[in-house]
């Protein structure tokens, strides 16, 4: 594969990031109104400022473990970094990425019926085409993918803010100067960004390029920044009526209905729809690259090749129908997922995985990671 430039080593790590981390939640500003506007405008701020600082962290290690160990899917960084109990965490991803793909499903549906009153499984067709689509390409196909919508998602998202400053500016910057700091901000952004440690794990195929140390922790910083980034408009636009966006179940939509511009609503769900396509084929490539190192080791399909040298290229000599039987069954188990009545699960499974994900990698990986790291980097 074509070593990249030096500019894209530093930002398709933080472009894929933020790709796979921006989902419905996020995209809607329901998160954002959850975890940073119920602090208040500025308490907010301070808040989303405490989430990319905990994702920064945690990617600047985590990048400088794959280096290190040339670990480039999660199976095999979690075998380095917990020994015989890195199974623990695959369980953790694979029930989070059954609850995602049942997740963007059902919101792809509810977002395709909304616009344009068709049916529901016309919205699940779209996404389930697009996963499919996107994964089969493989992985440069996904980086590029996924690096392209994310300068549209930026860009959109700018858009949407230039409108509503526009239209509201003295009203956001009264809410700013009010300066209220709800308690608790801090650890509501800390609380936020472990909720979505484990779109850590699923980027590390980006990393195969990384050259050094100072390369590694810039990518790591860079990538906490650039995912809290599509956050900071949102949160902005949100202070042109903060009470009533706080009490609507998806605030964006709220904000809309008060600019009263179509066509910037149609252009802002179609970006992202889009980013629940992202959202789902970035699980889907990273259980596909677990498995992929999984049968390579197991069968010896290349015994030249070493365990831990990351996702094969294209036309590496594992069995070539497994990306589609993969990407096919577990695109069709997301569908399956998203029948069923998600919300006691999401509420209930979500956090579990998610303090299941805070002690099998972020605690392990800032300790004992860190003492790996000193050991063994060069």
């Amino acid at each position: 594969m074509k070593r990249r430039r030096k500019w894209t080593r530093y930002l398709t790590p933080g472009l894929v990031f933020q790709s796979v981390l921006i989902g419905g939640g996020y995209g809607t500003g329901a998160e954002i109104a959850r975890y940073f506007g119920c602090h208040g405008l500025m308490g907010g701020l301070l808040a989303l400022g405490a989430a990319a600082a905990g994702w920064a962290a945690l990617c600047a290690v985590t990048f400088e473990f794959v280096r290190v160990f040339r670990t480039y899917d999660y199976g095999s960084m979690m075998k380095r970094l917990l020994g015989r109990a890195g199974f623990l965490y695959d369980l953790c991803f694979n029930a989070m990425l059954l609850l995602v793909l049942g997740v963007v499903n059902a919101t792809a549906a509810a977002m395709i019926r909304a616009l344009t009153g068709l049916p529901s499984w016309v919205g699940v067709g779209l996404l389930s085409l697009g996963v499919v689509l996107l994964v089969l390409n493989g992985t440069e196909a996904i980086e590029k993918a996924l690096s392209l919508w994310a300068y549209v998602l930026y860009a959109v998202f700018l858009l949407f803010f230039a409108a509503v400053f526009l239209r509201f500016g003295d009203t956001v910057t009264a809410e700013l100067r009010r300066a209220e700091i709800g308690s608790g901000w801090f650890l509501s952004g800390l609380r936020y960004a472990s909720y979505n440690l484990i779109c850590v794990s699923m980027i590390l195929y980006t990393l195969r390029d990384l050259q050094n140390r100072r390369e590694a922790v810039a990518c790591g910083v860079l990538a906490g920044i650039l995912g809290a980034a599509p956050a900071l408009p949102l949160l902005l636009a949100m202070g042109c009526d903060l009470p009533a966006v706080l009490a609507s179940e998806t605030p964006v939509t709220a904000i809309f209905e008060r600019l009263d511009m179509p066509w910037l609503y149609v252009l802002f769900e179609i970006v992202l729809f889009g980013t629940l396509v992202e959202t789902a084929a970035g699980f889907i490539k990273a259980l596909e690259d677990r498995v992929e190192q999984s049968l390579l080791r197991s069968c010896s399909l290349r015994p030249n090749r070493p365990a831990s040298s990351g996702p094969a290229p294209s036309g590496s000599s594992w069995p070539w129908l497994a990306r589609p039987l993969i990407t096919g069954a577990v695109t069709a188990l997301g569908v399956c997922v998203s029948t069923f009545g998600l919300t006691d699960l999401i509420d209930k499974g979500y956090g579990a995985i998610c303090y299941g994900a805070l002690l099998l990698f972020a605690l392990p990986m800032l300790t004992a990671g860190v003492r790996m790291i000193r050991r063994n980097g060069a």
